[in-house]
């Protein structure tokens, strides 16, 4: 307010180089603080200054003018965009061949911050040749600059498969691979994430990253004491499950299903949910892998997220991957309805049902789910206590397994008349002619006129 903006600019050309620095150290905090602030340092025409002297001055300049870039191009694509129309994607690709550490790693920050807002953005930086540098930058000794070099091949990777298929093509996973057990956490976390922007986009780059070996290694990152290195292995582990079927066994006969479940039981919150979704595209792949799942005690950890997660995009998570477990045959419903997870699935969709539509995909996912898994259970003592609490449109898929059942096994048939099943059944409105209608009368069907009425 005070027009300091306007004071500073001069000063970037001062003949003393401290006071250079200083100046765009200044601009930079400033442009570092709002995006409005930033838009003035667009609008004061310091950017073109700041990107000429990019090549020629000393490494504190270079270091502070890259800061300057990257607090101006973090707050939104249009920024990052005036950034790179002032010509600075190539002042910036020379520093990542700078002698000096720090001036790479202000280089790779101000690339990576440009490129992670859209595919457009992260197309300029490629096109300005920087991924082949940043790959170079991932093997220095210095372990910031590997940091921010992977991060940077991470935001890089993220838009598209033609963007991973880059960095892939620059030799980057091999490097990134080799990184999965050094022991620093921030940069596992780096390459953990990298790793895992290249490997959602297809089963080709997937698979490519499987063949830089990364299993059974990978595994060690969910015992890890740092919460965002577990949660971005699960993420890795999730984005290749989720492809082929293929993919998915070569992780179970990894070890992969039972790490992640010893990892979903170990830890709370937001770091449980890559974890939780892996469970549920292996599951989804086919009735082995369910049964893997299930063999892995899978099935208490998901439960216990039902229970004691108070998100419900977590809760939700839990929900799709229990269906996922449930429903591809009589014996994988069991398994789940025998651990008692449909009187809490009910509970929940019945809660998420009467609240705000901030909950829609809770109350779609867990109905989906009780769906799923009720279509194919056929173990009736875990079925009947849901008769008393059922909404009408879970009621019906509810009534019609046991309309399956009861007529061929004689034993139910008692055993549904002595703990009130059929009284309940009695006293359910269904519309006439509807299906659950129909299923009442097949089930009504089985016992003589007189116990029914």
């Amino acid at each position: 307010n005070s027009g300091v903006m306007s004071l500073l600019r001069p000063l970037l050309l001062d003949a003393v180089p401290t006071v250079q620095q200083t100046a765009a150290l200044a601009l930079g905090r400033l442009a570092n603080y709002n995006d409005d602030l930033a838009e003035a340092v667009v609008k004061g025409d310091i950017l073109p200054q700041l990107v000429c002297s990019l090549s020629e001055k000393n490494r504190f300049y270079k270091k502070a003018a890259a800061f300057v870039l990257r607090a101006v191009a973090k707050h939104s694509p249009q920024l990052a965009q005036a950034i790179v129309q002032c010509g600075a994607l190539e002042m910036l690709v020379i520093c990542l061949e700078d002698f000096d550490p720090g001036v790479k790693e202000g280089a790779s920050w101000a690339l990576g911050y440009i490129a992670r807002h859209n595919s457009e953005l992260s197309q300029a930086v490629v096109d300005a040749g920087a991924v082949p540098l940043l790959v170079l930058c991932i093997q220095e000794p210095e372990i910031a600059l590997k940091r921010i070099a992977a991060s940077t091949l991470s935001d890089i990777s993220k838009h598209s498969p033609e963007l991973a298929q880059t960095v892939v093509d620059a030799g980057a996973i091999a490097h990134l691979a080799q990184m999965i057990l050094n022991p620093d956490a921030k940069l596992k976390r780096q390459v953990l994430s990298a790793l895992s922007q290249i490997a959602k986009h297809s089963v080709d780059l997937a698979e490519l990253v499987v063949e830089a070996e990364i299993f059974p290694v990978v595994l060690t990152c969910l015992k890890d004491s740092d919460e965002y290195v577990k949660k971005n292995g699960a993420t890795l582990i999730r984005e290749i499950a989720k492809h082929t079927p293929e993919l998915s066994q070569l992780i179970v006969n990894a070890g992969g299903v039972a790490a992640v479940i010893d990892c979903i039981g170990s830890c709370r919150g937001t770091v449980r949910l890559p974890g939780i979704m892996m469970l549920g595209y292996v599951a989804a792949h086919s009735e082995n892998l369910s049964m893997a799942v299930i063999v892995s005690k899978g099935i208490p950890p998901l439960c216990a997220c039902l229970i004691e997660e108070h998100e419900d995009h977590i809760k939700a998570a839990a929900a799709w991957a229990l269906g996922q477990v449930g429903r591809h045959t009589p014996e994988h419903a069991r398994a789940v309805a025998v651990a008692n997870v449909l009187p809490t699935l009910l509970a929940l969709y019945m809660d998420t049902r009467s609240s705000e539509d901030l909950q829609m995909k809770a109350s779609i996912s867990t109905k989906r789910a009780l769906k799923n898994i009720l279509q194919k259970c056929t173990y009736l003592p875990a079925l009947e206590p849901l008769l008393h609490d059922a909404p009408p449109n879970i009621m019906k898929h509810i009534v019609g397994q046991f309309s399956k059942v009861l007529p061929h096994d004689g034993k139910a048939r008692r055993l549904f008349v002595t703990t009130g099943g059929l009284k309940k059944v009695q006293e359910i409105k269904a519309e006439p002619g509807s299906l659950l209608q129909e299923y009442i009368n097949t089930i009504n069907n089985c016992y003589p006129e007189e116990i029914v009425r």
